[in-house]
């Protein structure tokens, strides 16, 4: 029994179709979706949604945290920001990474909340060059 799992950006679905398992980066660890899955609502942190045919990775997502919905058929992913890994310019990653560093730099110790945001588009943008590196190791 195959499960349907759609990724959906802000801007578009980008990517609809049955397949064997969906690997996502769950807020607290990576988490497999598969046929028959208990029903589950998952937050995302930054990082790479795998889809896998049999035991074959057929595709990759960036996801820049968002959330999942799991059931036993269906897994939803509405991501704040996604686009398949092949698309990713580390170029342009590494000069955001720059300007949030920069700009955490400058965040007062008394502003957690702004904080915590910063932290987690940092590790979000990391992650993204990660998977650009893995993806396009010669660049």
């Amino acid at each position: 029994m195959p499960l349907q799992v759609e990724i959906i950006s802000p801007e578009k679905v980008l990517f609809r179709r049955e397949v064997d398992m969906a690997v996502m980066p769950g807020s607290e660890g990576d988490i497999a979706a598969m046929p028959d899955h208990a029903p589950l609502m998952l937050a995302l942190r930054g990082g790479v949604v795998s889809i896998y045919a049999g035991d074959r990775i057929t595709d990759q997502f960036f996801v820049g945290g968002g959330f999942a919905d799991m059931t036993a058929d269906r897994c939803t992913i509405l991501a704040d920001e996604a686009l398949p890994v092949s698309e990713i310019s580390i170029d342009d990653a590494r000069s955001r990474l720059a300007v949030l560093e920069t700009s955490f730099a400058n965040v007062t110790a008394e502003d957690v909340t702004l904080q915590d945001t910063m932290s987690r588009r940092i590790q979000s943008v990391r992650a993204e060059i990660e998977a650009a590196e893995a993806s396009h190791p010669t660049h």
